[in-house]
């Protein structure tokens, strides 16, 4: 198959439209007892952390707006920091800020942001020639957002400017062990910046026992893929092939399991934001996860 008919090929459409910016694809909120989300959160606020947090879900302070110093379970001077907090969280949500966000919330919550920025959010994939960022090279990287992905092959599209293009403006991106693996390598082969808050869900599968690499964590919660025989070893021998031996079909072959990566990440980001919320606010509030089930 050429780049071109790569590149054609039709794609499903998980959720609306993609739009000009991640600031329009903010998802306003939901009424309070719903899904957990960024103005649920309350661990940005200086003097709390998750127990202090769950005392407020406790005590019926579920969100920003519900926030009242005078009956929240603080002292006076925790409280006046959360209000402080609260006040300028509000203005940075109304605005769409992810990355306001992403420098106040610890790492290990960036999950939260999920359901605010899941119709914008940029799910992406990478295949390379091996595990040396330094010494080997990217083929291809797949990116899904808005239910549309794009595929950009070496020696065709796959240059730093289409890659700033794809990234440019996405309010979250989400990856399978992205941070250690995929952006090191765009970064030092393609002198790119990935700064957007970043979704590595290997972190959030550990949180809920799932472990192991993607595929197997795929076969665990029930989500499918078109080619499970095909690995990462499988990705490098496809490349040489095309690339060697010009076979079309090489290509082809490794292209649909990129994309397969890369398009899964949506349901796998759907089962854990799901898990991590019946152990956190749903577990206090009683509400089921908004985000539909992608496994039912």
């Amino acid at each position: 198959m050429t780049v071109e008919a790569v590149r054609a090929q039709p794609t499903p459409r998980w959720g609306g439209p993609r739009r000009a910016s991640g600031l329009e694809g903010f998802t306003p909120s939901p009424p309070a007892g719903s899904s957990m989300r960024i103005e649920n959160s309350f661990v940005p606020a200086e003097g709390i952390g998750e127990g202090r947090e769950r005392s407020l879900w406790e005590s019926g302070i579920l969100t920003w707006d519900e926030f009242d110093p005078a009956r929240a379970p603080l002292g006076p001077k925790t409280g006046a920091q959360v209000e402080s907090f609260v006040a300028e969280a509000l203005e940075r949500l109304d605005d769409g800020d992810a990355r306001y966000f992403g420098e106040r919330f610890p790492s290990g919550e960036i999950w939260r942001f999920y359901e605010n920025f899941r119709n914008e959010a940029l799910f992406f994939d990478i295949e390379t020639t091996g595990l040396d960022a330094a010494r080997e090279d990217v083929t291809t990287v797949s990116v899904t957002r808005g239910g549309d992905t794009t595929t950009l092959i070496r020696g065709a599209d796959l240059t730093g400017e289409t890659l700033r293009e794809q990234f440019r403006d996405a309010p979250l991106v989400v990856s399978f062990n992205g941070k250690q693996f995929d952006v090191p390598f765009l970064e030092d082969n393609f002198d790119v910046s990935i700064d957007a808050p970043h979704l590595d869900l290997m972190f959030p599968c550990r949180r809920v026992d799932l472990t192991g690499g993607l595929k197997s964590i795929e076969k665990e919660v029930g989500i499918d893929r078109d080619r499970p025989d095909l690995s990462g070893r499988d990705a490098v021998r496809l490349w040489y092939r095309y690339e060697r031996d010009g076979d079309d079909d090489a290509l082809d072959t490794l292209v649909s399991y990129n994309r397969d990566d890369t398009e899964n990440l949506q349901n796998l980001a759907d089962v854990v934001t799901r898990r991590l919320h019946d152990d956190s606010l749903g577990a206090v509030c009683g509400e089921p996860c908004g985000i539909p089930d992608p496994t039912a």
